[in-house]
């Protein structure tokens, strides 16, 4: 290939056609890298975390939701997704040359998020232990069987239950495909959403004070109520930045998400020299590449269309679950905490077997169907994670050390194992929920996404300057650092003081 600058592709297929209501609904079949961001993130943080803020805030809470979607699961998402559809490059490439060692910005991102996978998993695996035990002890006392070592010997059964899950996920996603991981992913966003709009509706919660909670950016709560947590009421700061931080995925499911927009070959990503074109990203500068050409620019901006539909959707999904479990936890549980009809619920570990009494309140039958999507939306979480840190770690590695060759099928392995040695001692041994979830929130979604969102900021500005993001959406992903940023900080100092007062 000459050193001329390269020439963008014409826009084919469903691009090139004229806007119709079949556009849009063949637009919306390419759904799919954003629903594995989407998945991943509906994991403890809005089965467990945003209820939890429901039951105590009611809808005053909706706002910060609505806050954490728009900067994570809009900017952070968009911005990162956009180098590469608009570069063709691997974001790894272009970071490794980041001023300072070689590097260091891809292994801080790694240190990140691995340091924060063993709460984070354990998060997940303890209560969904929890509840595996519950539902077997129904079943058995139900049907007859009997139910005595189950009950004699619950906490061990429960951290095995937790053990399990984590090691059959694990098992299951290192010989998962892309493609197979991407259409489960979907059709588990497809069962979130339909199941809690469907959920919020039996509630019949508020909507008007819904609707106030979400737009009053910014207030919070006058007072805590003694109903509350443990956690909100002696840690009420290091509870709403947990909250914030839980709504959307971790830094690695931000870096994946661009890999993804290169496996779907949007935007450069779709040229057919795409690889020589990587190989001259590698050796210099977009700037060396692309066209300094405004027609040439809008036509790549076309091509830009699936990113930007695909992130749209996973931000709505994203949106749309996030508020219908906090609406829940307002909406049932509030009132019966407030009233005295609940004690002590999210203090312990059955936080899944709790959330039973919304749908308990409605038909007891629902009580069954909570727990399987509940389940559902867990293990769609954890099954997505290997595939993520894989990708991510492998990139920064062979990015980093280019003259080796790295296996990533060993990869796999690795990570695997590494998941599975932090994650089981923390599903046997008591640290609390709160205490595992803060520090995530530290790490991985607070510190991480901030990172994050900065990288996205850096990469929009190694662009031609035709090729840059607007100067308004430059400016949401500045703010949103911002609040990221700050976000983190409160989280790092709230968790100092949860640690150093236990």
């Amino acid at each position: 290939m000459t050193q001329d600058a390269v020439t963008i592709p014409e826009p084919t297929g469903v691009l090139a056609e004229r806007w119709s209501p079949g556009k849009l609904l063949r637009l919306a079949a390419l759904f799919g890298p954003a629903a594995i961001l989407a998945s991943v993130s509906i994991g403890a943080g809005e089965t467990i975390v945003v209820v939890q803020a429901g039951s105590w805030a009611g809808y005053s809470l909706l706002w910060l939701v609505l806050l954490s979607v728009l900067t994570k699961g809009v900017c952070v998402t968009y911005l990162l997704g956009r180098y590469t559809a608009v570069s063709g490059e691997a974001i790894g490439q272009r970071l490794v040359q980041v001023p300072g060692p070689r590097g260091w910005v891809l292994l801080a991102i790694i240190a990140l998020e691995l340091g924060a996978a063993g709460p984070l998993w354990a998060a997940i695996a303890r209560p969904s232990g929890e509840l595996i035990h519950h539902v077997l002890e129904q079943v058995a006392i139900n049907y007859g069987h009997g139910a005595g070592t189950l009950i004699t010997h619950a906490d061990v059964w429960k951290a095995l239950f937790g053990s399990a899950f984590i090691l059959a996920a694990l098992l299951l996603g290192i010989g998962q495909s892309f493609a197979s991981l991407e259409k489960q992913q979907i059709a588990i966003c497809a069962v979130l959403v339909l199941g809690t709009i469907a959920g919020t509706l039996m509630v019949r919660p508020d909507y008007a004070a819904a609707l106030v909670g979400t737009l009053r950016f910014g207030h919070l709560p006058t007072e805590v109520p003694p109903w509350a947590p443990v956690a909100a009421r002696d840690h009420w700061l290091l509870t709403l930045a947990t909250t914030f931080g839980y709504v959307g995925g971790s830094v690695m499911t931000y870096i994946a998400y661009a890999n993804f927009v290169g496996v779907h070959r949007w935007g450069l990503c779709s040229h057919p020299d795409i690889d020589a074109i990587r190989l001259r990203a590698a050796a210099g500068r977009p700037r060396d590449y692309l066209p300094n050409d405004p027609a040439q620019a809008a036509r790549l901006g076309g091509l830009l269309l699936p990113l930007r539909c695909d992130v749209g959707m996973g931000a709505i999904v994203l949106w749309i679950v996030s508020a219908s479990f906090m609406v829940a936890g307002a909406a049932v549980l509030r009132p019966r905490l407030a009233g005295g009809e609940l004690s002590e619920i999210f203090n312990g570990w059955s936080l899944l077997t709790d959330q039973g009494d919304i749908w308990r309140s409605i038909h007891p039958s629902l009580v069954w169907v909570y727990y399987i999507c509940v389940l559902a939306a867990l293990w769609g979480t954890v099954q997505a994670y290997p595939e993520i840190y894989t990708r991510v770690t492998h990139d920064f590695c062979t990015a980093i050390w280019p003259a080796r060759t790295f296996s990533i099928h060993r990869f796999r392995l690795v990570i695997a194992a590494y998941v599975f040695l932090v994650a089981t001692p923390l599903v046997w041994i008591d640290v609390s929920f709160a205490t595992l979830t803060a520090i995530v929130a530290f790490l991985a979604t607070g510190a991480g996404v901030a990172l994050a969102m900065i990288v996205a900021l850096y990469l929009d500005r190694q662009l031609p300057p035709l090729y840059r993001s607007r100067w308004w959406l430059f400016a949401a992903g500045a703010l949103s650092a911002a609040i990221l940023t700050a976000a983190s900080c409160i989280s790092g100092w709230g968790l100092f003081q949860q640690i150093a007062a236990s």
